[in-house]
């Protein structure tokens, strides 16, 4: 549009010149040779101009005679260029495709007409139809060679990382990562897997720099660097916590600034105020912690921040703690492990009933038959309370794809990726349980409602029934080989693979039938319900109770290969 205007701009000033020459009149006398040539000025004018023009015309086709082999090599060159182009690009589309013999075949065309040492894109062809073909050797020996080229070794490194990780090589594919992140720290593959070596290693440092590098470069947004920061900080305040507890207490007063409501954050700051004697502090952590998410990995730091504390103490800060939240399970929970701790079994037993009706689940209902047991001896009712407890919903804890884990852990143990835990329940049981093809109608998910608690009888005298709703607590159980195999309990403070799949069997409602057999020997159920080697003894002694048939010696002798375990 520039040059139009340009060329009427000329052609104007020319019009306006000859306009000016035409208002004035006048002579041009020329001698030359002898001879006088006499014409007017217009005239003179033209013939200035026509042999202005003639002379570049004369010039641009002497030029383009002498230039003609060159713009008929460039022609040709170009048009060449062109169709290797089109070549290359319908070879890519190809190759995106999945047809790797119209990808090959149009990559030896594209080959063919652009020389590969001016076209990368070539390279990439030939690798990607490789890969098509099933020959992944020829494909990373062409990846390796991109690693000499400065412009495609990116290109090359991702090719290499991608065949690693197919063959599940982690440690060469976290290498060519890690190489690619120091060329290039915005690219979210090579970052994400640098950081996963870094964490595996524990370099808590190398992955924070990592972090601040994605920000800046904004490959991350503020609030997403904030919580990776954060659970790399705790992570590095829980390795400094025995060595360190001043610089632990540091990093993790940071995480707790940039995530106000990430527990495992709040309870290792809280520790590391315990471990240089500020209790003040650490409690006031706590209690701010417990307002924001009720978690009972706080509850429990806070009840037993002092470690000298007796335990009506403790009943009291737990009440103190319970004042902070009211009407929420943990609160009435912790309540009623501290009065359980004191002996004092009516506010244990009225907390724990407390939780229970506010959310039923399997803790709860094991804590009752710690009280029953603790309480009265009633080995009958700690056993109902079991009962309960195989079928209510399980308490939530860590999990990360498909592991559950008592404590928190900043990556997973099966992928390694960052911040993966999750304070939720695991997968629930199944409502139905299959059995030998024929499915058979499980147990609520719940029980019936929550009984009024009642104090047990003596040793010797007859119990009375709780409830004519109550489910059968004792039956006959199925032979060991048509009840799933049970699942261990893994130590405390260790993870337990269990994944996804396979740990939902394990889960599964029982029948009243099936699940009160499975609870007969109450070691076998639940480690944390403590008993004596006669249990069972004692509990056929007790007269059984109108909905308790109690167990058959026989049956009991048949039934001894079956294991439970509760998870």
């Amino acid at each position: 549009m520039i040059r139009v205007l340009f060329y009427l701009a000329i052609v104007f000033a020319l019009g306006l010149g000859f306009a000016w020459l035409a208002d004035r009149p006048g002579d041009m006398v020329v001698t030359f040779d002898g001879y006088r040539y006499h014409v007017s000025l217009m005239v003179a004018a033209v013939i200035v101009t026509a042999i202005v023009a003639g002379v570049m015309l004369t010039w641009w086709l002497l030029k383009a005679i002498w230039n003609s082999p060159y713009t008929l090599s460039r022609h040709f060159r170009v048009r060449r260029r062109d169709r290797g182009y089109q070549a290359l690009s319908t070879g890519m589309i190809a190759a995106g495709a999945g047809d790797a013999v119209l990808a090959r075949k149009k990559n030896k065309e594209a080959a063919k007409l652009i020389p590969s040492d001016q076209e990368p894109l070539i390279a990439l062809l030939d690798a990607q139809t490789s890969l098509l073909e099933g020959d992944h050797d020829t494909a990373r020996r062409k990846f390796e060679a991109m690693l000499d080229d400065p412009e495609m070794r990116l290109l090359g490194l991702r090719g290499l990382y991608l065949e690693a990780e197919r063959l599940g090589d982690r440690n060469a594919a976290r290498h060519y990562a890690g190489r690619a992140a120091d060329l290039a720290p915005q690219l979210a593959w090579a970052a994400e897997s640098t950081i996963e070596e870094l964490t595996a290693r524990s370099d808590w440092d190398g992955a924070l720099t990592l972090v601040d590098a994605q920000k800046n470069t904004g490959q991350l947004d503020k609030p997403t660097a904030n919580n990776r920061r954060a659970v790399l900080l705790t992570a590095k305040a829980m390795a400094l916590l025995d060595g360190n507890p001043s610089a632990a207490r540091t990093a993790a007063l940071e995480a707790n600034k940039l995530r106000p409501n990430f527990v495992p954050a709040a309870v290792v700051a809280a520790k590391a105020h315990f471990r240089l004697n500020d209790i003040r502090k650490g409690a006031k952590l706590l209690e701010a912690a417990w307002k924001a998410e009720a978690h009972p990995e706080i509850a429990d730091l806070y009840v037993h921040a002092r470690p000298g504390d007796a335990v009506l103490d403790r009943l009291t800060r737990a009440r103190k703690l319970k004042a902070q939240r009211q009407n929420h399970p943990e609160s009435s929970l912790i309540v009623a492990r501290a009065a359980l701790e004191a002996q004092d079994y009516a506010t244990a037993r009225a907390e724990a009933e407390a939780a229970i009706r506010m959310q039923p689940r399997e803790g709860a209902f094991l804590l009752l038959a710690d009280i029953e047991e603790a309480e009265t001896g009633d080995q009958g009712r700690a056993r109902y309370w079991l009962g309960r407890a195989v079928r209510a919903p399980q308490d939530p804890t860590w999990v990360a794809d498909g592991v559950a884990s008592e404590q928190w852990q900043p990556t997973s143990p099966v992928t390694g990726r960052l911040d993966a835990f999750e304070w939720r329940a695991p997968v629930e049981r199944l409502g139905q349980v299959i059995d030998d093809g024929d499915v058979i109608e499980a147990a609520p998910a719940l029980a019936a409602p929550m009984p009024t608690a009642e104090p047990a009888a003596p040793m010797g005298e007859t119990v009375e029934p709780v409830s004519d709703a109550l489910p059968d607590p004792v039956e006959a159980v199925k032979p060991a080989e048509e009840t799933p195999p049970p699942l261990v309990v893994s130590p405390p403070h260790k993870l337990s693979p269990v994944p996804v799949a396979e740990a939902e069997p394990a889960h599964n409602a029982r029948s009243p039938a099936s699940v009160a057999g499975n609870v007969v020997t109450l070691a076998a159920v639940a480690p944390a319900v403590q008993s004596e080697p006669r249990i069972e003894e004692e509990a056929a002694a007790l007269p059984p109770l109108p909905d308790d048939p109690g167990v058959d010696p026989d049956e009991a002798a048949e039934q001894a290969p079956s294991r439970f375990r509760l998870f």
